[in-house]
């Protein structure tokens, strides 16, 4: 008889990785100490792994927008959206993003991942779905649940992209589905390219926007608009959890398809909807990234800065403004091992291996933030300087930058007893 737990035996190589301390995954956060910084296991450590790229999960006016909200409309929804659980405060979420996204509808749902699952309906057996080879794993799991088939293209590869779609069926559906900008690698998408094959073979195009809605474009709405091909985007996927500091996603596009989907869509129809506090804090950050650019363009010199410097350093790291950074490394082991000096440095970064990266190209992602400040950015270059060194990761060469003792991120958060809450050490 064939056990169907059997696959949960892990691998021997997990535990050889917990016993080596290297084990980078399930790091409890204890306390979040104001900007760029957190407490895990009593030590307080720059946050270089975050998604909240421009700090607002932790700004005033978001927090109070959702304790408001909560107060006055409780902890849950109470139901799916499509019984009884739909808020009027959903309702102006969607209209003002689909204000902000230049969108003629938007259906807000109660997670990233399930806006993009709910891409499965609109697609069945027959259909052939062509996506980047980097694309997240909720849009593969959208072909899978439509039953559509799958083929995708080398990373940015419109060569191969074009022959992909001439091998399709010219009487079955053809979709395209990119990201704006790459979770793993803060590559941006080659829309003009994708836009002018998805013409050409009569091919929708859906874009999930997560990592780029908020931080690229003009105005913050994302990849299409920085390359000016808003129109050429048949549906836009967002994700709330990224420069939104909130939780939650949506769908946005032509009012017909949007429709069909808040009635068809089994992530949608069978999940309970938005939390009152997540919709709040949602409309209270898209306020904010309309009145204040500013953040975006620190952003973006925050990471322009960094990634120079790492590259200087020896590390294979394109110098680019985006804030996701990725530092190959290429061995899942080696990348463990690294990921474990950056720590102990007194820096947390996020440790990348197969499946969230092909096999054999594991890597250390950085994301920075509008909010890290010049004395943390500075950790971080010197944390990877001393890592990459004693791993013979980058040539030796002059001692990088140092920070004072007061600023060390190693320092211990003093506890008042077993199991207190941690607190920050006094400054000088």
């Amino acid at each position: 008889m064939v056990d169907v737990f059997a696959k949960c035996r892990l691998p021997e190589t997990y535990q050889f990785v917990k016993e080596l301390g290297v084990y980078p995954y399930y790091q409890a956060i204890e306390e979040r100490l104001g900007e760029g910084e957190v407490v895990i296991d009593g030590r307080v450590l720059v946050q270089a792994g975050s998604n909240d790229y421009l700090g607002l999960s932790g700004d005033e006016r978001v927090r109070e927008a959702a304790i408001e909200a909560t107060r006055r409309l409780g902890t849950g929804s109470g139901g799916s959206r499509l019984s009884n659980g739909s808020l009027a405060l959903h309702e102006e979420l969607e209209a003002r993003l689909a204000a902000f996204l230049g969108r003629e509808a938007v259906m807000v749902t109660s997670a990233g991942y399930l806006a993009n699952l709910a891409l499965g309906t609109l697609i069945g057996p027959g259909d052939t779905v062509v996506g980047d080879r980097l694309v997240h794993a909720c849009l593969i799991d959208a072909v899978r649940l439509g039953g559509a088939r799958l083929r995708r293209y080398r990373h940015n590869d419109m060569g191969h992209l074009e022959r992909l779609l001439d091998a399709a069926d010219p009487g079955a559906g053809r979709l395209i589905i990119t990201e704006g900008m790459f979770s793993t690698s803060g590559s941006v998408c080659d829309l003009p390219g994708i836009a002018k094959l998805a013409r050409a073979y009569d091919a929708r195009l859906v874009m999930d926007s997560a990592h780029d809605v908020g931080l690229l474009g003009a105005n913050g709405r994302g990849a299409a608009e920085q390359h000016g091909l808003e129109g050429a985007i048949d549906l836009q996927t967002v994700t709330f959890s990224k420069a939104l500091g909130t939780i939650g996603g949506a769908v946005a596009g032509p009012e017909e398809i949007v429709a069909y989907l808040r009635h068809y869509a089994r992530s949608v129809v069978f999940t309970a909807a938005l939390s009152p506090a997540c919709a709040a804090a949602a409309l209270a950050a898209l306020e904010i990234i309309a009145a204040e650019p500013e953040r975006r363009h620190r952003l973006r010199a925050t990471a322009e800065g960094l990634s120079g410097e790492l590259a200087a350093m020896g590390y294979a790291v394109v110098p680019s403004d985006r804030p996701v950074i990725a530092v190959p490394v290429g061995d899942d082991l080696l990348c463990f091992r690294l990921w474990r000096e950056l720590f102990d440095e007194g820096v947390f970064t996020t440790a990348m291996i197969s499946p969230g990266v092909p096999p054999g190209q594991a890597l250390i992602r950085v994301s920075i933030t509008a909010v890290h400040t010049g004395t943390q950015v500075d950790r971080i270059i010197s944390a990877f300087a001393a890592a990459g060194r004693r791993l013979r990761l980058i040539p030796d060469g002059p001692e990088a930058r140092t920070v004072t003792p007061a600023e060390d991120g190693l320092k211990t958060v003093p506890r008042t007893s077993p199991g207190a809450t941690p607190t920050a050490p006094a400054g000088p």
